[in-house]
C-alpha cells in the first residue's frame, strides 16, 4: 500500500487534479517543498481510492460510517494531510489544547442519527417490487372479470391478491419514510460537525507526531451501532401475512427526529459573546463549513493548428475543378 500511495502522490504532483489543486494548492517547484506537497496529496488520493470517493473538488468528503474501520482510518489521515490550505492548523497549539480537542471527538459523534441507508435501499427496492406485483395482480383480475362468471373466484382471489400487495406497498413506504428522514438528519449532522470532527482528527495527528514513544488511544465514533440481521429481517415483509406495526427500533428513529431537530436548532443558535457587554455577539459558536474562496483557473484558448501547404493547395484544385464543371 506504501508504494502505491507513492505512485498516487507522484501522479498527483506531474499531472495535479482539481481537488488536489484546491486543497493544497500549487505544486511548490523546490524539490523540499514539491515532495511534502506529493506526501500530502497521497494520503488524500489513497483515501479516495479506498472509499471510491471522486468528487471532482472536495478533497475528502464525509466520515465513513462506523462499520467501515479500513476507511475511517485512511479518512483520519486525509485530513491531516490537508494542513493549513484547507484545513485545521492545530500545528502552534499546545498539548492541552490538543488533548482537549481530541476529547470532542466522541461527544461530536454521540448525536449522530444512525445510519440507515442500507436499510432505506432495501424497503424501496421492496416498495418497487411490491407495486409491480400489485399492478400485475389487479391486471389479471380485470382480465378473469371480463372473462365471466366462470372466473368469478379467480377474478376474487386476484382482487385479494392486488389489495394486500398494495397494503404491502404502504408499509415498505411507511418505513422508507422513517429511513429517509433519519439519513436526511445524518446528513445535516454531518454538515453541522465536520469542521469539528476534522479539528479532532488533525488534533489527534499532531499529537501522535509530536509524541511518537506515547501511545493514545485511537479515535473512535460514538455514533449509534448498524442495525442487527434481526432487525433487518424485520423488514422482510409477505403479502400472506400482515405488516404489523413498526419494529422498536424504527419508532425509536421516528422518535430521535425530534431529538435531534432541537439538539440541532440548539447548537444553530449558539453564539459567541463578545469581552465587551456593549457590543453584539461575536459570531455563530459553530459556523459551517464553507468551501475557501479561489480564483477561476484561467486557461489559454487552444492554439489554431494551421493547415499544410499540401492541404491547402489540394482545396484550392478541388474549388478549380468544382467551377470548371459549372
Amino acid at each position: 500500500m506504501d508504494a502505491r500511495k507513492d505512485r498516487i502522490g507522484e501522479h498527483a504532483a506531474s499531472h495535479p487534479p482539481a481537488w488536489a489543486a484546491a486543497a493544497l494548492g500549487p505544486v511548490p517547484p523546490d524539490p523540499a517543498g514539491r515532495l511534502e506537497w506529493r506526501k500530502r496529496a497521497a494520503a488524500i488520493g489513497a483515501w479516495r481510492e479506498l472509499s471510491g470517493y471522486d468528487h471532482p473538488a472536495d478533497a475528502i468528503g464525509p466520515e465513513p460510517v462506523a462499520a467501515a474501520p479500513d476507511a475511517r482510518a485512511a479518512w483520519h489521515q486525509a485530513p491531516a494531510a490537508l494542513g493549513p490550505v484547507d484545513g485545521p492548523d492545530v500545528r502552534g497549539m499546545p498539548d492541552g489544547r490538543l488533548l482537549h480537542l481530541r476529547d470532542t471527538y466522541p461527544v461530536e459523534t454521540a448525536w449522530a442519527p444512525r445510519y440507515v441507508a442500507d436499510e432505506l435501499r432495501q424497503v424501496r427496492a421492496a416498495a418497487w417490487d411490491a407495486r409491480l406485483a400489485g399492478l400485475r395482480a389487479s391486471a389479471e383480475a380485470r382480465a378473469a372479470d371480463q372473462r365471466g362468471d366462470h372466473d368469478h373466484d379467480h377474478a376474487v382471489g386476484k382482487h385479494k391478491l392486488a389489495a394486500c400487495y398494495q397494503a404491502l406497498e404502504r408499509a415498505y413506504r411507511q418505513r422508507e419514510t422513517v429511513f429517509a428522514q433519519t439519513m436526511a438528519d445524518r446528513a445535516d449532522w454531518e454538515a453541522a460537525t465536520r469542521a469539528q470532527r476534522q479539528l479532532a482528527a488533525a488534533a489527534d495527528a499532531e499529537l501522535r507526531r509530536r509524541h511518537r514513544g506515547q501511545y493514545f488511544a485511537p479515535l473512535r465514533s460514538a455514533e449509534p451501532a448498524a442495525a442487527t440481521d434481526a432487525q433487518r429481517d424485520e423488514l422482510t415483509l409477505t403479502a400472506d401475512q400482515p405488516s404489523g406495526e413498526l419494529g422498536h427500533w424504527i419508532s425509536d428513529l421516528t422518535a430521535g427526529h425530534q431529538v435531534f431537530a432541537s439538539r440541532l436548532a440548539d447548537r444553530q443558535s449558539q453564539m459567541i459573546p463578545s469581552e465587551d457587554p456593549d457590543y453584539g455577539d461575536l459570531g455563530p459558536a459553530f459556523p459551517g463549513r464553507t468551501a475557501p474562496g479561489r480564483e477561476p483557473v484561467l486557461r489559454p484558448p487552444k492554439p489554431e493548428i494551421p493547415p499544410s501547404p499540401r492541404i491547402l493547395e489540394r482545396a484550392m484544385n478541388g474549388d478549380a475543378d468544382w467551377e470548371a464543371a459549372d
